[in-house]
């Protein structure tokens, strides 16, 4: 696909600095539109950012900027809380985001983590790296916040009237150690598995979310099943004595309380997921630690199945393939999030795509990064 803008995000330098030297722009994992706000969540944080649409730049960008930062602990119960240090924080991992129905829904990737070697150090020291595996408490994360208008922009609100109704902050029942998805997969013959295995090693790694009505449409980055990628289909309710917590209805076959859809997108994994009318846009790239190749699929009428589907590649269509790092950029440029996009929030005819681990070539201002709009064909 051809980029044929850019957008500026501008981030407040005192909250764009996280710990160890890192900047909270160059690990965009999820991005939605909301009129004419962004909403964007590095997957190294327990916050989410919103970002104001400003001026058209003179080079035709379009600018985002009066940032702001919404603690998630400030309306949710995370399992695990911030520690007084804040460099000891314990990610949500943030890696989808969507709007349906005045609620912003958010996902955790639900995934273990392998730890990383380390290139200075000794080759003992390494293998015990390679072999520890470990469980962050709050990745483990399905849940809404109520998002309201006021004075023009839009906020985040533990509890709300609205048009005669409450809405309330609420998560999927679980703690520290999994929810009521991975539970209720602990008996799936095609998923169970994979659980034990951590994300990048094409363990169990949720990394899409997208909302249509009632139902919520969860992308896996893995497991990639002989070549065939995974969606699960959900369907939330209120617990009838506590409406800060959300369960699972039972909408599959055999009362369970997901559906499946598997996708031939052609080895790769789902990196996000937009609700486009009937049909579900897919951002798709590896579900190892490999840079590309990365494409923006169409499953036609996939945010309106009729039960659990097997999905050839003659029924998706190829939209295009987005640049990701190579040569002096190997490395770099992970796309991780993706949402519809106009300057206004309606009518929307092209793709805003957020970048993990963003090349030097992004970082083209203090505290800023350029993401990529791409235009959807029809």
């Amino acid at each position: 696909m051809n980029r044929t803008r850019s957008a500026l995000l501008q981030f407040v330098p005192e909250l764009n600095k996280l710990s160890k030297g890192k900047e909270l722009r160059h690990g965009l994992s999820a991005v939605v539109q909301i009129g004419d706000t962004l909403w964007v969540a590095n997957d190294e944080t327990i916050s989410l950012e919103r970002l104001s649409r400003q001026k058209v730049s003179a080079d035709g960008a379009h600018k985002y900027g009066e940032h702001k930062q919404f603690a998630l602990n400030d309306y949710l119960r995370l399992p695990v809380l911030p520690p007084s240090d804040p460099k000891d924080i314990e990610e949500v991992d943030v890696e989808g985001l969507d709007y349906e129905n005045g609620y912003l829904w958010l996902v955790g990737s639900h995934s273990l983590k392998r730890n990383k070697p380390d290139k200075e150090d000794s080759i003992e020291r390494n293998l015990k790296r390679l072999a520890r595996v470990t469980k962050d408490g709050n990745r483990f994360l399905l849940a809404r916040i109520p998002l309201v208008e006021k004075g023009g922009t839009y906020i985040l609100e533990k509890e709300v009237e609205q048009d005669s109704k409450k809405l309330t902050a609420a998560q999927l029942r679980g703690n520290d150690k999994g929810n009521d998805l991975t539970k209720a997969l602990t008996q799936d013959e095609h998923l169970q598995p994979f659980l034990a295995i951590p994300g990048k090693d094409n363990g169990f790694d949720i990394e899409g979310l997208a909302v249509a009505g009632d139902r919520l449409f969860i992308g896996l980055r893995g497991p990639v099943l002989r070549g065939w990628a995974t969606i699960l289909e959900v369907e939330l309710k209120e617990d009838n004595d506590d409406p800060f917590t959300l369960e699972l209805k039972k909408i599959g076959p055999n009362e369970q309380p997901y559906r499946k859809h598997f996708l031939d997108l052609g080895g790769l994994g789902i990196r996000d997921l937009c609700v486009r009318g009937s049909n579900l846009l897919i951002l798709a790239g590896p579900s190892m630690d490999l840079d590309g190749p990365v494409t923006i699929f169409q499953w036609l009428g996939g945010a309106q199945p009729n039960g659990e589907s097997f999905v050839s590649s003659s029924k998706i269509q190829l939209l295009g393939d987005i640049p990701f790092g190579q040569g002096e950029d190997k490395g770099k440029d992970h796309a991780e999030g993706m949402t519809l996009f106009s300057p206004d929030g309606s009518d929307a005819h092209s793709v805003l795509v957020v970048y993990d681990s963003a090349s030097d070539s992004r970082l083209t201002e203090t505290n800023a990064l350029k993401a990529d709009i791409f235009p959807l064909p029809g």
